[in-house]
């Protein structure tokens, strides 16, 4: 009897084994949906996107006087600190929210109300939404960041804390809605954007063009040269910028695939290619090849290639490369020169020109053989691809220029945009932030004993030595 009974037992233990293994197998499979392999690449990728912004300080700071180098640092620090307060408060929910008109997203996801550790099909499959959230935040830090570039050495700090603020909720969010937010009508007519030709780096170099414009130059901009003092510091800059791009294009692809690789390779070739030839060119013109000009051009290569990383191959990168070095190069030493505006740092010719060109070259390039999720361009039989990415230039470009000109109307109305003569001659380092990147400097050991407003009056009357 006893036997009998553990028999039954025996059965009763194992059949209900059988029965859980396939719940617990079948929870296993709900769980699935999130790729630790994914997810681990989108955060690396994030941090190095993340790291791009301090980069881009380094090399924004190496290329002003070394009055204003903390100004320029400052501004890139402070807006990685509010464009990641904007980002959840608001503006990941007006990009990537429920979509309104194809124009914006709305407020649904209010402090990332909604947005959590599952997947959203919608963007990314395989990862947390956060995780894909905080990636797309480093995009919305760096862009901002850009602009600086244009109007260095001459904007008043809290005029650029407004400026920056207003643009990130009027036209990089709406933009970038339209590009890559479901709904959005750009990204409905199929145009092309991998990481950002048009959302990130048009967008920025269009805008910085009319403030510099609206702004003016700087002063002495027409009867003195206007040198970097640190080509340390601009070198520094440009490799962590090189580095940051593969986060930044490789990681686009939400995923660590066949993707992911492809755009890793076209991104390091387009600006190996692109170092090349503006080197060449301006070793012709000018006689020698400068280091400034090669970091110039890893930057443009870079930047050309960024709307199209993901959508074509190698060989193309080569030539999206070329072409981005020579071109970024003729509208800085070229068309600058002869139109007489005061872009500083070139984030117009830079960025602005080499996300253009970025942009129509995709629409020549790409290739479903390469990226099945895109489309073929103009050289792969399909010449409607061109025109819509054309469409999808004209288009950043007349959002940039009409809510730029807003913005800055805006902005002058609340406070003084531009720098006082005093103030930019003391530099923005010590009138704007009270402090002095190399404190040998004759101004900083009075900034020390003296007041600022007496400062202002007393270095330009005195000449003191100001390492300009």
């Amino acid at each position: 009897m006893k036997e009998f009974i553990k028999r039954i037992w025996r059965y009763v233990y194992l059949t209900g084994a059988f029965m859980i293994i396939p719940v617990i197998a079948l929870a296993a499979e709900e769980n699935a949906t999130i790729n630790t392999g994914d997810t681990a690449f989108v955060l690396i990728s994030a941090a190095l996107v993340m790291l791009m912004t301090p980069g881009l300080a380094f090399f924004y700071g190496g290329m002003v006087r070394r009055k204003n180098v903390l100004n320029m640092i400052m501004q890139s620090f402070i807006i990685i600190a509010i464009i990641s307060i904007q980002w959840v408060l608001a503006g990941y929910s007006l990009v990537f929210g429920p979509d309104h008109a194809h124009i914006i997203g709305d407020l649904s996801w209010f402090g990332l109300n909604g947005v959590g550790l599952e997947p959203n099909p919608d963007y990314a499959a395989t990862i947390p939404h956060q995780a894909f959230m905080i990636y797309q935040l480093m995009f919305a830090i760096i862009t901002p960041a850009l602009i600086t570039g244009a109007f260095a050495e001459r904007m008043r700090f809290p005029a650029f804390i407004g400026f920056t603020v207003l643009w990130s909720f009027l036209v990089y969010d709406p933009l970038a809605h339209w590009v890559w937010g479901a709904g959005g009508w750009l990204r409905n007519l199929g145009a092309l954007d991998f990481a950002g030709g048009n959302v990130v780096h048009i967008s920025s170099g269009v805008s910085g063009l009319v403030l510099a414009l609206i702004l003016g130059k700087r002063k002495k901009y027409d009867s003195a040269p206007l040198l970097p003092h640190s080509m340390p510091m601009i070198i520094l800059g440009a490799g962590i910028l090189w580095f940051g791009w593969f986060g930044f294009n490789a990681g686009s692809a939400l995923g660590a695939n066949s993707i992911a690789v492809n755009a890793f390779v076209t991104t390091n070739t387009s600006a190996a290619a692109a170092v090349l030839s503006w080197v060449a060119v301006e070793w012709m013109r000018n006689g020698k090849p400068t280091i400034l000009g090669a970091v110039s051009g890893a930057v443009a290569g870079l930047v050309s290639i960024t709307p199209g990383a993901g959508f074509v191959d190698a060989g193309s990168a080569i030539i999206i490369g070329l072409v981005g070095g020579v071109v970024c190069y003729f509208a800085i030493s070229v068309v600058k020169a002869k139109l007489g505006y005061d872009d500083a740092l070139d984030a117009f010719g830079i960025h602005g020109i080499g996300g253009m060109w970025g942009a129509v070259a995709t629409g020549l390039f790409a290739s479903k053989a390469v990226n099945p999720a895109g489309n073929n361009g103009l050289l792969f039989g399909n010449p409607a691809q061109l025109g819509i990415q054309l469409i999808s230039v004209a288009a950043t470009v007349m959002l940039a220029i009409a809510m730029t000109f807003i913005i800055v109307k805006l902005v002058a109305a609340l406070t003084p945009l531009r720098a006082s003569e005093d103030e930019e001659d003391i530099g923005m380092d010590i009138s704007q932030h009270g402090e002095d990147a190399y404190p040998e400097t004759m101004a900083a050991a009075y900034m020390r004993h003296v007041p600022k407003e007496e400062v202002l009056e007393i270095v330009p009357q005195l000449g003191l030595d100001q390492r300009a």
